[in-house]
């Protein structure tokens, strides 16, 4: 809290954050930060080994607020952040797993950058367009998906009436074909 208020996320206080007195020990890291109140500057430069990173609940204006320098990061978890856009997550080229749930996010082709992505969480975004899912097609890596909670479990998009025979997890079957779950059920299963 009072900790993070009066400057940007130094090297002094990224040490009291984790409690360590070698940054370079780091792996992982949690915290909760507004930036609209307070510059992240480019903290990764201090955390070189930091692997995973968890923000939930934080207030995020964009992705471009972590810097550039979490190019080795892994896992990242940014759920409930009132993030509106992804533009920056390729500055995180290194990520495996990236948790976004309950942001208000339609846009997903900042996502094609992202070459080992295997794990992505979009339960409870705006996705309207079940186009927005072939954007996930060039994430070869991709294997688990969470996207219910989105218009397009519903109905292809925004101006489509609701059509009784509309199943978006075929629909996400075609376009993402090597898929292996779809909101943690075996993709095939339609």
């Amino acid at each position: 809290g009072e900790l993070l208020m009066d400057e940007h996320l130094s090297p002094r206080k990224l040490k009291i954050l984790a409690g360590v007195d070698d940054l370079q020990r780091v792996k992982a890291l949690e915290m909760r930060v507004d930036t609209r109140e307070i510059s992240l500057g480019n903290f990764g430069v201090h955390l070189p080994n930091l692997r995973e990173l968890k923000l939930n609940n934080s207030l995020l204006v964009s992705v471009r607020d972590l810097g550039t320098s979490l190019s080795h990061l892994c896992v990242l978890w940014m759920a409930r952040c009132g993030l509106s856009d992804l533009d920056g997550i390729s500055s995180c080229s290194s990520l495996k797993e990236l948790y976004i749930a309950y942001n208000n996010i339609s846009d997903l082709s900042q996502l094609t950058w992202l070459d080992h992505l295997e794990v992505l969480d979009l339960e409870g975004n705006n996705v309207e367009d079940i186009n927005q899912m072939q954007y996930l097609r060039l994430c070869c890596k991709l294997s688990h998906l969470t996207v219910e909670g989105n218009l397009i479990c519903l109905k292809p998009n925004a101006e489509s009436a609701e059509e009784p025979d509309y199943n978006y997890r075929a629909e996400v079957k075609k376009l993402i074909p090597h898929l292996k779950y779809l909101d943690k059920i075996p993709a095939s299963q339609t």
